[in-house]
């Protein structure tokens, strides 16, 4: 029986990562844009692993996407969009409160 494995509570399969190995890990995940997964299998950890690194060191931070600025866009326009349908919906709400005025009203004397 070697010392060196009784001394350790851990299986000598998994593997202990310090916490600037930790904190470099999410950081890259982070500035990459990367999908989570993709990172994981990169350095060869959990997905769980490296989502709680990420909630220890960075807590809510959103990694990092390129394609932001398009849905940006998309998003704004959308906004346009529903806009433009509330401005035509109260002016034809204005329309419908207003009084009715029949065609024969006009005519009395």
């Amino acid at each position: 029986m070697s010392t060196s494995q009784s001394s350790h509570s851990c299986s000598p399969s998994s593997k202990r990562y310090d916490d600037a190995f930790k904190c470099q890990t999410v950081e890259h995940w982070i500035k990459t844009g990367k999908s989570g997964r993709q990172i994981a299998r990169e350095i060869g950890v959990a997905y769980s692993s490296l989502k709680d690194w990420k909630r220890r060191y960075y807590g809510n931070a959103i990694p990092k996407r390129d394609d932001m600025a398009a849905e940006i866009r998309a998003l704004r326009a959308e906004l346009a969009r529903v806009t433009e349908q509330r401005n035509i919906l109260k002016k034809t709400l204005s329309i419908f409160s207003q009084p009715q005025q029949s065609a024969t009203s006009s005519f009395k004397k």
